[in-house]
């Protein structure tokens, strides 16, 4: 893939502070991410994972940049942002981003959740892992935020190793 740099995957402290725990395997899962989609170019990214089925990578890097801006920024900051990606869905609706526009490419799908992924930083480096949000009319702790993204980012680096084990065989990344 032309343009997009693959970071080095930082290995999570083995003996660290809670908060500095949550936010290296948080930092892991999400540099794990861009690692699945390392070579591809826009068509291999926007392939189909098994038809009908309308999953790609590129919509899950959309997805998450989604899931970053509503976890972090309308849930814990009460921002009235829109979703990115379908401006007219319903922002306390579930988190979308899947379906992937035409001209969508996959470096332009990593900016987009490059830029959600630094405002998440910026509002997450004023508070307290007790700091809280508002979800579904309940208050939602930080701590409790990551812990949810972690394992959000777990299963669907999972689902991408299988979308690029179809694509080019590569897997284990």
């Amino acid at each position: 893939m032309i343009g997009v740099v693959t970071p080095e995957r930082p290995m999570p402290p083995l003996n660290a502070d809670e908060r500095r725990t949550l936010e290296s395997w948080l930092d892991f899962h999400r540099t794990t991410l861009v690692m699945k989609v390392d070579g591809l170019d826009d068509v291999q990214a926007a392939t189909l994972s098994v038809p009908p089925s309308g999953f790609t990578l590129t919509g899950l890097i959309q997805h998450l940049a989604e899931v970053e801006r509503n976890w972090f920024r309308r849930v814990l900051a009460g921002e009235g942002v829109p979703p990115i990606f379908d401006p007219e869905a319903d922002p306390d609706g579930p988190d979308g981003g899947f379906d992937v526009a035409e001209d969508q490419t996959v470096s332009g799908a990593l900016a987009t959740w490059e830029a959600e992924v630094a405002a998440a930083r910026a509002v997450c480096a004023a508070r307290e892992l007790t700091d809280t949000g508002v979800f579904m009319g309940q208050s939602v702790s930080l701590r409790w935020i990551y812990v949810h993204l972690i394992e959000e980012y777990a299963r669907h680096n999972g689902h991408a190793d299988l979308l690029r084990e179809r694509i080019d065989g590569m897997t284990g990344v």
